[in-house]
């Protein structure tokens, strides 16, 4: 195995298991154990913004790294497309839900639901996302590492 497919399994490793960890483990923990749903929402916020940068700088590594070796495999389209929905979520909608909740959210109120909706948007994306990125790590695996692992 040479350095920069290891170099890539680790940029992969580390955008996709933060995406996983903070998604479906550390932001739901904090809504079922913090009563103050604000602050569970405002950390749970931060740590998404923390993400989406890793997941930027990850992204754009290893889109340089496949261009510079001059490849077109699929996994630099999946990363492109994950790189392209990091920045809708980060650029467009996560400003826009800050913007409304600036602006005061009471129940019930039109920006309440406008934020629903868009944390609707932000968590299909996430999703999609996440899923994006568990076929990157399983099934980017170049076929001589998979023989590799599979006689393991």
């Amino acid at each position: 195995m040479n350095f920069i497919t290891t170099g890539e399994r680790i940029l992969i490793t580390l955008w996709v298991g933060g995406l996983w960890s903070i998604g479906y483990i550390a932001a739901p923990t904090l809504f079922a154990m913090l009563d103050d749903r604000r602050l569970a929402g405002e950390l749970a916020g931060q740590m998404f913004h923390i993400i989406n940068y890793l997941g930027l700088t990850c992204g754009g590594v290893l889109v340089i790294g496949l261009l510079w070796r001059k490849l077109t495999r699929w996994q630099l389209w999946v990363i492109i497309l994950m790189l392209v929905i990091v920045g809708c979520s980060e650029f467009l909608i996560q400003p826009m839900m800050q913007h409304l909740k600036a602006s005061g959210l009471v129940e019930g109120s039109q920006q309440a639901r406008d934020f629903g909706r868009l944390h609707g948007v932000a968590a299909t994306l996430y999703m999609i996302n996440s899923l994006l990125g568990l076929v990157l790590a399983v099934f980017g695996m170049p076929r001589k590492e998979a023989r590799m692992f599979a006689e393991l």
